[in-house]
């Protein structure tokens, strides 16, 4: 009997990686190919689709692919659409479910990311079993996936969600936003936002640090949690104020869509103890009273290394679990 996989696939700036993944989350092949290399879409896809023709027939007719899962930046899962990505080459409102029917005729689900990732955590990692939660991802900037009684919040338009694009200091003095507004969340609680957080306290600031000569285009969010592990209190403080924002917002959240956890996933929360401590304290210091203790935060289950691929894979199966 033929193995059933899913073939997912994670749409980037830099590069696109591909896998063929079976309903355990095991991982039978993987590829990449640069995004960047393609300044048309049809040349892309046409790339792309020979990529993972040429994996499948490596694994020997010996699998069954039940569907082919994406992930990409302002993916729309309603209109199978990438609308108005800017970090990718190709600008408007792409179709790409319309277009990748020239290559096959097994279903094809887009959406962005964090949707992904939070479709992911539900089938292979830690929300197993959970009906009520939300992954927040924190990479660049700040996107969510929500999942509301064991399906994901999608909304009348399809992109529902967007915790990261709610104020959280609302007014003309704050910070601009890629979103064309100021005072979004993502711009204070994200790797770009805890850069911005770490140059102001700095200005600010007499006391040492080892990143007070480092530029901001050079600086990373892995060298700011460098610098806090070694004690370092600039950095130790940017952690502080970004925990603290995220967790005032996430009280918000709570009352909004009460989940049994809240999973947060991406670079910035690979700071450990940095980001959730302060996050945690801030959360229950605000949450009402009703929610207080009742909600986890917790670490993503789903390996770094391969969790948009094995998300963007998720869309399969949660797809055929609900259909």
């Amino acid at each position: 009997m033929k193995k059933e996989v899913a073939i997912g696939i994670d749409i980037g700036g830099t590069n696109t990686i591909y896998g063929i993944i079976d309903r355990e989350g095991n991982t039978l092949s993987e590829g990449m190919i640069p995004t960047k290399d393609y300044g048309e879409i049809e040349v892309f896809l046409a790339a792309l689709n020979e990529k993972v023709r040429l994996a499948l027939r490596k694994l020997n007719n010996k699998v069954s692919v039940e569907g082919i899962g994406i992930g990409a930046p302002m993916g729309n899962i309603i209109k199978g659409t990438i609308e108005n990505a800017v970090n990718l080459p190709w600008q408007g409102i792409i179709p790409l479910v319309d277009l990748f029917r020239q290559y096959t005729n097994l279903q094809v689900i887009v959406t962005n990311d964090a949707n992904a990732a939070a479709v992911g955590e539900m089938v292979y990692g830690g929300a197993k079993g959970m009906k009520n939660f939300i992954v927040i991802t924190l990479g660049t900037g700040l996107g969510s996936g929500i999942v509301v009684d064991g399906k994901l919040l999608i909304g009348e338009n399809g992109m529902a969600g967007e915790i990261g694009h709610t104020m959280i200091r609302p007014g003309a003095s704050n910070r601009e936003c890629a979103c064309g507004r100021k005072g979004c969340l993502e711009t204070y609680v994200s790797v770009s936002g805890i850069k911005r957080t770490f140059f102001k306290i700095l200005a600010d600031s007499i006391a040492d640090s080892e990143l007070r000569n480092v530029n901001f285009n050079n600086l990373t969010g892995r060298m700011i949690y460098n610098a806090a592990k070694k004690g370092d209190v600039i950095a130790k403080t940017a952690f502080d104020h970004t925990g603290e924002m995220l967790g005032f917002k996430l009280a918000d959240v709570v009352a909004s869509f009460n989940p049994e956890a809240i999973f947060l996933f991406g670079g910035l929360s690979l700071a450990e103890e940095f980001i959730f401590e302060p996050t945690k304290k801030a959360l229950e210091e605000h949450l009402m009273d009703h929610y207080k203790g009742k909600v986890s935060l917790l670490p993503s289950k789903i390996d770094s290394q391969k969790a948009a691929v094995l998300g963007a894979s998720a869309l399969v199966w949660n797809q055929k679990e609900n259909t």
